[in-house]
């Protein structure tokens, strides 16, 4: 095939995919600025059971309250920080929440139905979230697991769990609420919106100049393909809201990754990536993102091959 040609079938799969999931992180940013703007953080943190594994437990579903992607959520977690939030609640909130939100159930039901990937993705994202947040909770000095200086000394002391102290700040009016969410959901459209771009050209790429021979001895590897796609969700740093777009156009038959590939792409990625491990590490101290990077890397991992080598899909 001719450059020409290849060029047409590039622009082609890099709008299909694009159109798609842009609508996805339209909506996104929406949310995150009406629950920006709207929604004080202290309110969920009363509700937050004091018996630690609960807390932890209850961590993983905040992303319900606050949908929000994995650049978003690391200053929503620094903010509920400095309001009294338990460090290992907000670790497992950092890990679940760009899953463990409404915004990307829709998408990726939008691209995979109710079936195995989504429910999957789940199940996969619970297991890992809850199991890091746990570990987290046999620290018994919880501060030492911050960056010096990330938070307030007043709020450093209260880290440890309970939520004494917090202040109530009032609600804007409508109008102008409105109008400050829609300036938040500006510019982290167009913050975020660069990484969909750059994942989406790399993922069309991928389907339009790899040699797709080469492509399917990786794929269809049941533990090849989960490393690949592991890396590759790291380098790509696509948002949560949209990512499963694009894992759908490595799962169709052209490329036929295995689902537990797939899987790690959906569950690890969001988790840790290239522009979240770097966020990471302006709120905690360098040998705590090291774990909370390698940990969750080394079960997506696991559960993926065992799935690849165990289940029928």
């Amino acid at each position: 095939m001719d450059v020409l040609g290849q060029i047409q079938i590039f622009s082609t799969r890099f709008l299909g995919i694009f159109i798609e999931a842009v609508s996805f992180l339209l909506l996104g940013t929406l949310v995150s600025g009406l629950i920006e703007v709207f929604v004080r953080k202290e309110d969920v943190i009363r509700f937050l059971p004091r018996r630690a594994g609960r807390a932890v437990f209850a961590g993983s579903f905040l992303g319900f309250l606050f949908p929000v992607c994995e650049c978003g959520v690391v200053p929503v977690t620094r903010r509920l920080y400095q309001k009294g939030l338990p460090v290992a609640v907000g670790i497992t909130f950092l890990l679940a929440a760009p899953v463990m939100n409404p915004i990307v159930f829709a998408s990726t039901f939008s691209a995979f139905g109710f079936g195995v990937v989504l429910v999957g993705r789940y199940l996969i994202t619970l297991v890992m979230a809850i199991s890091v947040g746990l570990l987290f909770t046999l620290q018994r000095s919880p501060a030492k697991l911050l960056s010096p200086g990330s938070i307030s000394t007043l709020a450093r002391s209260a880290v440890g769990g309970g939520g004494a102290g917090i202040e109530t700040p009032q609600r804007p009016h409508l109008l102008p609420g409105l109008i400050k969410s829609l300036r938040y959901a500006h510019d982290e459209f167009f913050d975020m919106g660069k990484y969909l771009v750059i994942g989406t050209a790399l993922a069309a790429s991928m389907q339009t100049f790899v040699p797709q021979e080469e492509l399917r001895k990786v794929a269809t590897d049941p533990v090849l393909s989960v490393l690949a796609m592991a890396l590759l969700a790291f380098v790509l740093s696509v948002c949560s809201t949209t990512d499963a777009i694009i894992a759908l156009s490595f799962a169709n038959p052209i490329n036929g990754f295995t689902t537990g590939s797939i899987l790690v792409f959906l569950t690890f990625g969001p988790m840790v990536d290239i522009k979240s491990t770097l966020m990471y590490l302006g709120v905690f101290r360098r040998k705590t993102v090291v774990y909370m990077v390698i940990l969750p890397l080394l079960i997506s991992i696991l559960i993926g091959i065992w799935l690849n080598l165990n289940v029928r899909f």
